[in-house]
C-alpha cells in the first residue's frame, strides 16, 4: 500500500521536487514496529540523478505529510521515510551495454 501511495505522491503532486524525470518506488521495506520505511528509488533519466535525489531528500517531510494524508485512515503510526537509490536498472543496462559489445 505504501508502495502504490508513494508512487502516486511521485506521479501527481510532488513534480516540483522531482524535477520534471520519472521516479519509480521500486520497493518499500517497513520496520516491524512501523516506525521506518526504507523506500528505494529509480530515476530517469540518468543525467540528473543525484540533484534529483537531493531534492527528494530534502522534501522528505512533505512527501511524508502528503502520505500521511492519504493513508492515516488506514495506518495507526505513519513511518519515518529513508531513500535509498535503487541502482539496479543501471546495472541490468550496464550488463546488456558489455554483452552487446
Amino acid at each position: 500500500m505504501l508502495q502504490k501511495e508513494l508512487s502516486e505522491i511521485f506521479q501527481r503532486e510532488v513534480r516540483e521536487v522531482v524535477m520534471g524525470t520519472m521516479v519509480t518506488v521500486t520497493n518499500v521495506r517497513i520496520s516491524p514496529d512501523m516506525g521506518q520505511a526504507k523506500v528505494y528509488l529509480s530515476i530517469f533519466p540518468v543525467e540528473p540523478k543525484a540533484e534529483v535525489f537531493q531534492s527528494v531528500k530534502e522534501h522528505q517531510v512533505k512527501i511524508r505529510h502528503l502520505l500521511a494524508q492519504r493513508v492515516g485512515k488506514q495506518l495507526r503510526v505513519i513511518p519515518e521515510l529513508a531513500f535509498y537509490l535503487d541502482d539496479s536498472l543501471d546495472y541490468l543496462e550496464n550488463i546488456d551495454r558489455l554483452l552487446k559489445q
